[in-house]
């Protein structure tokens, strides 16, 4: 199918990488100049009187490149994945349908001032809407992806299925095999052509263990919503400074390239005894198309930032990560990668609850937290910077609780 080097997936993740960063470093500056002709600019204003200057200072500054990341992402993946794994089809539907989202508010939101009047965007409960919706038909059609067929290279029964497990912090998925004990050999059929082969040893392996929790369709579906609607929300709020949305989403990338790896190959998830997804190790093509989006936008956003990313952006990369933790069933490590996206959000939600019941008091001087930071004393250079360093601590710290099993 592949010559022989794009036979492999760890290969192809690679070059989605390297793809997509120079797509984004190639469409960049005429990307941006177009913006700037269509007048999609940041309108300098800031809710707090002290960060008005700040704001200004970045007023006309192109937003909505957000559709370079989406473009990048969408092209690296159609040229270099498998695009007969459902999974890959399903990254896509969630990648098109929140870029269009972020476009539409981006749209209505910046243009505004140009239209003179109309929508000032989408109010907060259709986004929400739109993102549970995704959430919801992904959910579904992943759970069926993860049912194997019998003409599958995998253990079959008629059972409930590792793919749909409810992964706990330190939860050990399989029995770990132990050549001097006699362990119950699951049946399993090989496909014929089949790239990735199971031996008999990796078949003794795939014995799960007892006191997994499997979910029903609908609480997959559920947790499928709340990771796509809430990582591409906090991602989204995350997006305040030069540099700082897409440096922390290439960290959680990177790692997101590692895990869907593991979760994809029966070796290296029965090792580590985690879920054995068949086919997610596709994505780890989408995760590699998504770090070198990042890494080529942070070449025009970094400080000071050409253009923003805007709602477009943030949303697709958030959606993306959210769909990909639903499908290998690493919620709870993912979470802890996106540790940065997760305090912005709590931030903004206990600066806002605080503020309704106290009648007027904050918690912060300004929220999300990165203005809180930048109002304390921090450049805004050293707030991004030091996010990235928190960012790759967590990611490093997420993987090895992977072996601490």
């Amino acid at each position: 199918m592949y010559p022989r080097p794009l036979e492999q997936v760890q290969f192809r993740a690679l070059a989605a990488t390297c793809l997509s960063f120079f797509i984004v470093l190639w469409f960049g500056k005429r990307t941006i100049k177009w913006l700037k002709k269509m007048k999609i600019g940041d309108s300098g204003i800031a809710d707090v009187a002290a960060l008005a200057e700040a704001a200004n200072a970045k007023k006309n500054t192109p937003t909505m490149g957000g559709i370079l990341i989406a473009a990048a992402i969408a092209g690296s993946t159609i040229l270099l994945a498998d695009l007969s794994t459902s999974y890959i089809h399903q990254a896509l539907i969630v990648l098109a349908w929140l870029a269009a989202v972020g476009a539409s508010d981006d749209w209505l939101k910046l243009t505004a001032a140009r239209r003179g009047t109309g929508r000032q965007g989408l109010y907060s409960w259709e986004k929400f809407v739109f993102q549970l919706g995704v959430g919801a038909l992904i959910g579904y059609f992943a759970y069926s992806s993860g049912i194997p067929l019998k003409s599958d290279a995998m253990p079959v029964n008629n059972g409930p299925v590792v793919a749909h497990v409810l992964n706990l912090p330190g939860q050990k998925t399989y029995v770990p095999y132990d050549p001097d004990k006699e362990v119950k050999t699951p049946t399993f059929n090989p496909k014929p052509n089949q790239t990735q082969v199971i031996t008999l040893a990796d078949a003794r392996k795939l014995a799960p263990a007892q006191g997994l929790t499997y979910l029903p369709r609908w609480a997959y579906m559920l947790i499928a919503m709340l990771m796509i609607a809430g990582i591409s929300n906090a991602l989204n709020i995350t997006d305040g400074m030069d540099g700082l949305a897409a440096g922390v989403s290439t960290a959680v990338s990177i790692g997101m390239v590692i895990l869907t790896l593991i979760a994809g190959t029966v070796g290296m998830a029965t090792y580590l005894l985690v879920p054995f997804v068949p086919g997610s190790d596709e994505l780890a093509v989408v995760a590699g198309a998504m770090v070198g989006a990042c890494l080529g936008f942070l070449w025009w956003n970094c400080s000071p930032a050409q253009v923003f990313m805007g709602d477009t952006g943030s949303l697709c990369l958030g959606g993306l990560v959210g769909f990909m933790a639903s499908v290998i069933r690493q919620e709870f490590v993912i979470l802890l990668m996106c540790g940065v996206f997760l305090l912005e959000l709590g931030s903004v939600v206990m600066q806002v609850g605080f503020f309704k019941m106290t009648k007027g008091q904050r918690i912060f001087k300004c929220a999300p937290i990165h203005h809180h930071f930048h109002m304390s004393g921090w450049t805004e250079q050293q707030v991004v910077a030091r996010a990235w360093v928190v960012s790759v601590l967590l990611v490093v710290l997420a993987l090895a609780t992977i072996k601490v099993r």
